[in-house]
């Protein structure tokens, strides 16, 4: 097949990511049945399991810098993707290449009448990663979990190192102690003979993750530390204090004071998977060329852009405070706003502090399970805001470019599937910057 068939292939399975992430028969054994057709290719390289509500994607991009830094060759996993599929799939932070992939969907397309099951395009896709990590002979992989942990494509690893980055209110209805139950789903990852790195800083939830049981557990705030976390031009500076070590004037080429906690978490992920510090100049060189796309990145200066793909009420949260706090706008300020089902418009919107933007421009992300516009939209109206409904993600965003000056500022936000189509959309609308 060639990679248009091959996604053909792919979307003739069932997609739970367009399905509000349901997860059918809470089991693992369709992916076990897979994976073992293919000669079970995760057990060919150790990997760092990575779970959490907020923060994993930029987690498990500073962890796999780190292990790069460090002379290893990474394979990376990530979902969901922002433009193209081939994000989702990397060695040494570079996306698999379009015949490459087509050739693993192929691989394992063939041997799926072989499993006895009818997996997930989630199930198929995740497959075809760790079969490419086993063919490329990487040192190690980083797998980051699509939904929450214990029945995840992605948990037929068996990690050295499982890190839970937090836990918010994420694919949940938010009925009686779902905290609980959402951290008692991410510590599925966890395994016996693992280390557990995590930042969630709630005793209740931090004892829930602990009594899965791991060899060791190393909690922020307890194990380890943040002790000074600065705005930077262009990021954040810090100092973290690890069981191995301590690190000082630590940069990152990211905003948010969040990105904190997600850098210690990466540091101490990787100092255990070695069980040593990992050296100061090495941590310098592997952080300060971290990139996020989609997380708070900057994409335009003048004016300045800034897209996120905040999609529950913590990263919204996060966002509205991040743009308060590190970004100096002299002129206006004007919002691009889309989410999927699932999300409560009020809080989302009332965390994004689109009151405090001039304009908001409501819009619908690509998707099956898209908020139409025009609630968006009467839900921003009520709160008090200004407000224009665009539906088209594309046209939204260059109605928000065509009101704005050089002093203004854009902030598109609300799903990964605006964020996504926003980002291409912006590639042909805005100039090369130098």
């Amino acid at each position: 097949m060639n990679l248009r068939e091959a996604l053909a292939y792919l979307d003739d399975h069932i997609n739970l990511e367009a399905r509000a992430g349901l997860i059918h028969g809470l089991s693992l054994d369709h992916m076990r049945a897979l994976v073992g057709v293919l000669a079970d290719p995760q057990r060919s390289y150790p990997v760092i399991h990575v779970t959490g509500t907020n923060g994993k994607g930029s987690t498990s991009r500073m962890i796999t810098e780190l292990l790069r830094a460090s002379g290893l060759r990474v394979g990376t996993y990530s979902s969901p993707h922002l433009e193209r599929i081939n994000e989702r799939l990397s060695i040494d932070a570079q996306p698999i290449g379009d015949d490459e992939l087509a050739e693993l969907i192929t691989a394992v397309a063939r041997v799926e009448p072989l499993s006895g099951v009818v997996p997930s395009y989630f199930e198929l896709l995740t497959a075809a990663a760790l079969l490419w990590f086993a063919e490329s002979a990487v040192d190690v992989a980083v797998v980051e979990v699509g939904l929450l942990g214990r029945y995840d494509a992605t948990n037929v690893c068996d990690a050295a190192v499982a890190v839970v980055t937090n836990i918010g209110r994420d694919h949940t209805d938010g009925v009686g102690d779902w905290r609980a139950a959402i951290a008692t789903e991410k510590a599925g990852i966890i395994r016996s003979d693992a280390t557990l790195v995590t930042g969630v800083v709630e005793p209740e939830l931090r004892a829930i993750l602990v009594a899965e049981g791991p060899e060791r557990a190393l909690v922020l705030d307890v194990d380890y530390e943040v002790l000074d976390d600065r705005p930077a031009v262009g990021g954040r500076a810090m100092d973290i204090v690890t069981p191995w070590a301590r690190h000082e004037d630590v940069f990152v080429p990211l905003h948010g004071r969040h990105q904190s906690s997600n850098a210690a978490c990466a540091l101490v992920a990787v100092e255990s998977f070695f069980d040593r510090a990992v050296e100061d100049e090495v941590v310098a060189e592997a952080m300060g060329r971290v990139t996020v796309p989609g997380r708070c990145e900057v994409v335009n200066r003048s004016p300045l852009v800034v897209i996120d793909g905040a999609h529950n009420p913590e990263g919204a949260q996060a966002l509205a405070i991040t743009v308060r706090e590190e970004f100096d706008i002299p002129g206006r300020l004007v919002m691009v706003v889309g989410m999927l089902e699932g999300r409560d418009v009020v809080e989302m919107l009332r965390c994004l502090s689109v009151t405090d933007a001039d304009l908001v421009i409501a819009t619908r992300p690509p998707s099956p399970r898209a908020v139409p516009a025009e609630d968006v939209a009467a839900v921003a109206r009520a709160l008090g805001a200004l407000v224009e409904q665009v539906d088209d993600v594309a046209s939204a965003v260059g109605r928000a470019l065509d009101v704005s000056t050089s002093e203004d500022a854009v902030v598109v936000a609300g799903s990964l599937y605006v964020v996504g189509a926003a980002r291409t959309a912006l590639h042909r609308m805005l100039p090369a910057e130098e």
